[in-house]
């Protein structure tokens, strides 16, 4: 083998080595894309109870609370906030 066509492959290897570094997709662990809300506290008085939620990323406030029904059942009801 010769000289240039030794130095022409090693150059084409290189190309192919740096396109292949840009093209490839880069490798990405699982996405959490769930909100993660930080409790705050909780309370109850009687028969209905609430909880507070914070989500420090988006500064938003979640408050949820049971409310009895006539017929007995039990709900949840939850409101959110932005915070200044």
């Amino acid at each position: 083998m010769n000289l240039p066509s030794v130095r022409l492959s090693i150059i084409v290897t290189c190309i192919g080595l740096a396109l292949a570094l840009v093209f490839a997709p880069s490798a990405r662990s699982q996405l959490d894309l769930s909100p993660s809300y930080v409790p705050i506290g909780v309370s109850s008085s009687g028969n209905s109870s609430t909880a507070w939620f914070h989500q420090p990323s988006s500064r938003t406030a979640l408050a949820c609370q049971t409310v009895s029904t006539a017929s007995g059942l039990s709900s949840i009801q939850c409101v959110t906030a932005k915070l200044p």
